[in-house]
């Protein structure tokens, strides 16, 4: 699974682009896998579907504060660690190597669930689109193939091409949402606006409490990639940081505006209309022009969606095959692009594609909320874990960080953190749409605990049997390379480093 670090030769050719992104790049790419028009369309629907209740855009702030907490101590590791692997390289120089080879394995799980989820509902919606717009009536899975094609070859191309593509429909998607929220919000169903459903008394306690803040964390999944961008942007200090805060202040006004929107356009039967309509429930509130753009442009979020999580996908290939804790081999690069992990990444694509087919796996029932819901979940647990290793970091290597960033803003995110993977891990098969017995309900979530364990395990392997691996474990170099100026090497909190020894 593994090879013997080669030394300098083999690093020079396992080196990202350098310089290439700045704040507005980088927030292209957060933009896209958040899916600006995905959530307002797909998942808030689905919020007031499933909730039936009417604070789904106060559950969108809260959240969003919460994260925002998260931010303080995460931006502040992304300063003084430039690594692609992100959570990995965080998580393995703040808890130790093991658990960060667990935590990496959890976001290859998740990340490429939330990756090829996406193409169930690309086919099924191009599918519906060209059969209402075009009379052509093929299966969701040629779709899928067709778009499979297009991210294959943007998964190659130049990271710069890619963003400015992602950026262009993130933009559109924007506008159009919130034109739909203008004219929401201007044919208000009582006569007149109410601001209820912002203010945080709009949050009951329940049993679907805790599936409301589950739905709304899910929608925020994305806006952590910011920092996976580090070794290629320009000025890390700053355009990471700017780029997180910006799309994640962004959208959650996007997302708190367009939920209020419907709210307050379809008044008390906001709920009854979710259930009926889903998607179609944001794009008829502009029948027309708008709404009929607004459908054309799902379909390009989805793709946008889609083409974000593999660069995100191939860039924590690239950081464990840097350190060969998974082959060498997806750590080569040409042109500053890691191919081999973005072809690897498209190949477990197309697998999953195949076997829906054979299994015949509904596209967006069983593919896509199934997968997506548990990549977002995976992404929770990493966040919390994430959150918890900033407070541990800072407590040994206080390097200048202030109380408020390295264990006050950490701590409150952890527990919020905490308390929101216990609802989710709760409200799992609410979220999937089954019966809590249901197979699907039990053994997605557990797919991440095994992926952790497999990832400690093989960590543990490599301490006993390869120790210039083990060592360089979250270095963001490999083992026989000297730390540079672009990937710092921070020294490990006593515990780590005393594992180490």
């Amino acid at each position: 699974m593994t090879r013997r670090p080669s030394g300098r030769a083999d690093a020079v050719s396992q080196t990202l682009a350098r310089n290439r992104l700045g704040v507005t790049l980088v927030t292209f790419f957060v933009l896209a896998s958040m899916g600006p028009l995905l959530v307002t369309a797909g998942l808030v629907p689905q919020a007031y579907a499933t909730a039936s209740l009417t604070g789904v855009p106060a559950a969108f702030l809260a959240v969003a504060v919460v994260l925002a907490l998260f931010n303080v101590g995460y931006v502040a590791m992304a300063r003084r660690i430039a690594n692609t692997g992100a959570f990995y390289a965080y998580i393995a120089r703040a808890l130790g190597r093991p658990i960060g080879v667990g935590a990496a394995l959890v976001a290859q799980v998740a990340y490429n669930a939330m990756q090829v989820a996406l193409y169930g509902a690309l086919g099924a919606t191009a599918q519906s689109y060209a059969a209402d717009n075009f009379g052509w009536h093929h299966p969701w899975w040629a779709y899928a193939l067709g778009f499979w094609v297009v991210i294959v070859v943007l998964g190659l191309a130049q990271v710069r091409l890619s963003s400015l593509l992602l950026g262009v429909l993130s933009l559109c998607e924007i506008l159009v949402v919130l034109t739909l929220c203008v004219r929401g919000l201007a044919h208000p169903a009582a006569g007149r606006l109410t601001f209820t459903a912002l203010a945080p008394s709009s949050l009951k306690l329940g049993p679907t409490l805790g599936a409301l803040l589950a739905i709304a964390v899910l929608a925020f999944v994305g806006f952590e990639q910011a920092v996976i961008y580090t070794e290629e942007a320009r000025d890390r200090r700053r355009t990471v940081p700017r780029a997180t805060y910006l799309a994640l202040v962004g959208l959650a006004v996007v997302y708190a505006a367009a939920s209020w929107a419907m709210d307050a356009h379809y008044g008390t039967q906001t709920v009854a209309t979710a259930q009926s309509q889903g998607s179609l429930m944001l794009f008829a509130m502009a029948p027309g022009i708008i709404g009929s753009l607004g459908r054309t442009l799902f379909l390009t979020a989805l793709f946008a969606a889609a083409l974000a999580f593999h660069n995100a996908v191939w860039r924590y290939m690239f950081a464990l095959g840097r350190e060969h804790v998974l082959p060498a081999r997806l750590a080569k690069t040409t042109a500053g692009i890691p191919r081999a992990a973005s072809v690897t990444q498209s190949a477990l694509a197309l697998a999953v594609i195949f076997l829906a087919v054979v299994f015949h796996w509904d596209p967006m029932g069983q593919l896509f909320y199934w997968a997506g819901t548990a990549g977002g979940y995976g992404i929770l647990l990493l966040l919390t874990l994430s959150s918890l290793g900033v407070i541990v970091y800072f407590a040994h290597n206080r390097d200048g960080v202030s109380a408020w960033a390295g264990w006050i803003a950490p701590g409150l995110a952890t527990f919020a953190l905490g308390v929101m993977t216990y609802l989710v891990t709760r409200n799992f098969a609410t979220l999937l749409g089954v019966p809590g017995s249901s197979p699907a309900a039990r053994w997605l979530p557990a797919l991440f605990p095994l992926a952790f364990l497999i990832g400690i395990a093989w960590a543990l392997i490599l301490r006993a049997g390869n120790r210039e691996v083990y060592n360089a474990i979250g270095q963001g170099r490999h083992a026989t390379e000297p730390a540079t100026a672009n990937a710092p090497i921070l020294p490990l909190p006593a515990a780590a480093e005393g594992e180490a020894r």
